[in-house]
């Protein structure tokens, strides 16, 4: 597979099946390109319609190649690909990429014509990218193997790799990059993404020296053990993955009994994911391209203190304002710092953070070079902003403020200028020197810097964890009965309140005694899983009497409401004190495996979502990424009166829940709601739990 690749990405020969020596066709462009911009391997056209082209001879079948060639690019009807696939592969090509149309995107028909082309790869021995899409380009060797717009313009090499399930919005995402004078080393088109997929193209990108950023554009995704890898190799390498993926409002795709289950859509599982292994996530192309010009040319600070050089005011009070919604901190310069600083900026400047310096500093250019320095130099500042805006006539005295600023900045800073001139971002940029022309964005591209940076940390603290592919859930789930499931779970280090099964109401009377009142009573039944919504749970039973009289009122309404239900008997539990109420729970999702969440709200967690996702397995300082996402998260150390919560025991439930995902591959879905969270620990007092093996 990694021949496949390397032949996509790195190939030494490229045949054009169906070449034309039409330079605005479809299939004449490949070639033009690649003549054009001096293509170091061989070029070998097909096309039984033209003994040459170009120069070059052509070839009247895949058979009569002089060699089997790295790459082919396949440049034919939908209806002609998958014998040229086979040729292909007969040949002994490592891999083919699919221009051809007509397959997954046009409905059953064309899924099933894409099943059949993949088989014959397969069958084949060889690989394919696409059908569907645009090509590729490795600007390293000059090979623009695509007939993209983008291409028109020689591509520029540079430290960008980017790969992109669409062809015509990732087209115009590379072309906006070079307007900003982001050199893309690699560009991948991945199409329908029948085989090759956007992972495999990007992992190959991350061990070329000359990488220094990753980044992607995602309309779907099924192969989330390659995403988990990937995005782990990228922050172990110190190159980091930024990624925009849409259908940020796609609901999960089957129903589900649990409130896990249900508010586990793609987007909120992928976003938990995507945060707990370092994939930086991008709201759009702009953002992306913000984060991506800031990780080509800035290093990875080592905190998240952020310092605000700026001539105004009003925009360095938006920037704090920014930066604070973000979860960064824009400290209090230290004495010292402040002290220097009255000696270099106008009395009527600001020594706080944000430093406003004025105007003032176009007489005095040194102003700015000083201040930035010394804030920079203040211990909890990490990473520095500079704003400023236009400028025009002092465009080359700012370029070499800059510059000199870099030569000498012992950590990384970001420079805002607004309506800069375009020669000034052209210098700055060529001196590795990050620009962006946005207030609130380059505050959002330090936010990008400051999660890389706490990421690796993190994840390079522990050992790489296995991620296998797990396969998906197949057959029907259903629900395991209340005490088997509190078994396993408690087997697993789980805390639950004691509980039994009774057969009828006198039975469930002899189990409170044992238990011990207060006791709560709910029915036991397979097709009663919310409860609480029929009338089927009765809280804060003190005596036999206040049970018998429970049971026979839960009785009579399962009775009225739900008559068709099966009643395996009365839960019977032992009554917890109330505390803060949270969410914990598990869901098996198809791309990426067991799912874990936290949340506030108990049984109001589908009202106020506040929830969290991550996957399994989970470190402990997985869990406290988790429980810091929280929107809620000041009332785990108390609110208006209410006692903090044991963080570190709420912890260690997280963790217990991540082993008790690995050890029970059954488990579709699970909640504990609630879970009382006290000072003193914390206690599940509800729980379902969905199982392959479960009551159908």
């Amino acid at each position: 597979m990694s021949d496949a690749i390397e032949a996509l990405l790195n190939p030494r020969s490229v045949a054009i099946i169906g070449a034309s020596p039409d330079a605005n066709k479809l299939n004449g462009r490949p070639q033009h390109f690649m003549q054009r911009d001096g293509y170091v391997g061989a070029i070998y056209p097909v096309n039984p319609k033209y003994p040459e082209i170009n120069g070059l001879t052509c070839y009247p079948d895949i058979a009569s190649l002089p060699e089997a060639p790295d790459l082919a690019v396949v440049v034919v009807a939908a209806a002609r690909a998958n014998q040229a696939v086979a040729d292909l592969g007969d040949k002994g090509a490592k891999v083919a990429v699919l221009f051809s149309s007509g397959f997954g995107e046009m409905g059953e028909g064309g899924r099933v014509r894409e099943a059949e082309l993949l088989e014959t790869a397969k069958a084949h021995g060889i690989r394919l990218c696409g059908p569907n899409n645009l090509g590729v380009i490795n600007s390293f060797i000059h090979m623009p193997a695509t007939f993209s717009q983008y291409a028109d313009v020689a591509p520029e090499a540079g430290p960008v790799a980017f790969a992109s399930q669409s062809g015509a919005f990732g087209t115009g995402i590379a072309a906006l990059a070079r307007s900003r004078g982001l050199g893309i080393g690699y560009f991948v088109n991945t199409g329908n993404q029948a085989d090759i997929t956007l992972m495999e193209a990007l992992n190959y990108t991350l061990d070329d020296d000359r990488i220094c950023v990753a980044s992607a554009y995602l309309e779907g995704l099924r192969e989330g053990d390659q995403l988990v890898a990937l995005a782990d190799k990228s922050v172990r390498m110190g190159k980091p993955l930024v990624a925009v993926k849409v259908g940020r409002k796609a609901a999960g795709a089957r129903a589900a009994a649990s409130h896990t289950g249900s508010m586990a859509g793609e987007d909120a599982v992928f976003d938990g994911v995507a945060r707990q292994r370092g994939i930086i996530r991008a709201r759009n192309e702009v953002h992306m391209l913000d984060l991506v010009s800031a990780f080509a040319h800035s290093d990875v600070p080592e905190g998240n203190g952020i310092a605000i050089v700026t001539q105004s005011g009003g925009a360095g009070v938006l920037m704090a304002d920014r930066a604070e919604e973000l979860g960064l901190t824009v400290p209090e310069l230290g004495g010292a710092t402040k002290e220097k600083l009255l000696n270099v900026i106008p009395d009527f400047g600001a020594t706080g953070n944000p430093v406003d310096i004025t105007g003032q500093f176009l007489a005095e250019p040194k102003m700015m070079t000083e201040s930035v320095r010394l804030v920079l130099a203040d211990p909890e500042v990490h990473l520095g902003i500079v704003w400023l805006q236009l400028m025009h006539g002092y465009a080359n005295l700012l370029v070499d403020v800059f510059k000199e600023i870099k030569a000498h900045a012992t950590k990384p800073f970001l420079v805002c200028w607004l309506e800069a001139p375009e020669q000034a971002l052209t210098a700055l940029r060529d001196g590795g020197i990050c620009v962006i022309d946005g207030t609130e964005r380059v505050v959002d591209a330090a936010a990008g810097l400051v999660a890389f940076g706490e990421a690796r940390q993190r994840i390079t603290a522990v050992p790489a964890p296995a991620f296998p592919k797990t396969a998906p859930v197949s057959g029907d789930f259903g629900p395991v009965p209340s005490v088997e499931a509190w078994q396993r779970l408690k087997a697993s280090g789980l805390p639950l309140v004691d509980c039994a099964v009774a057969a009828d109401t006198e039975a469930a009377v002899a189990t409170a005694e044992g238990i011990g009142f207060p006791v709560v009573v709910k029915i036991e039944s397979p097709d009663i899983l919310h409860k609480m919504d029929i009338g089927g749970v009765l809280l804060g039973l003190d005596d036999a009497d206040a049970v018998r009289d429970a049971a026979e009122t839960i009785i009579q309404n399962v009775s009225t409401r739900v008559p068709e239900a099966r009643i395996d008997g009365l839960l019977v539990q032992a009554m917890a004190p109330a505390r803060t109420e949270v969410v914990l729970g598990l869901r098996h999702d198809p791309a990426f495996g067991p799912i874990l969440m936290v949340g506030l709200g108990g049984i109001f967690v589908e009202v106020l979502k506040d929830v969290v996702f991550a996957q399994a397995p989970l470190s402990r300082d997985d869990a406290e990424l988790m429980l810091d996402q929280l929107a809620g998260k000041a009332v785990l150390d108390g609110a208006r009166g209410q006692p903090s919560v044991d963080k570190r025991a709420l912890i260690d439930t997280l963790c217990a829940l991540s082993d008790f995902a690995a050890a029970n591959p059954d488990v579709v879905e699970l909640d504990l709601n609630p879970v009382f969270a006290g000072p003193d620990g914390m206690l599940a007092v509800d729980w379902l739990m969905m199982s392959t093996n479960g009551r159908k």
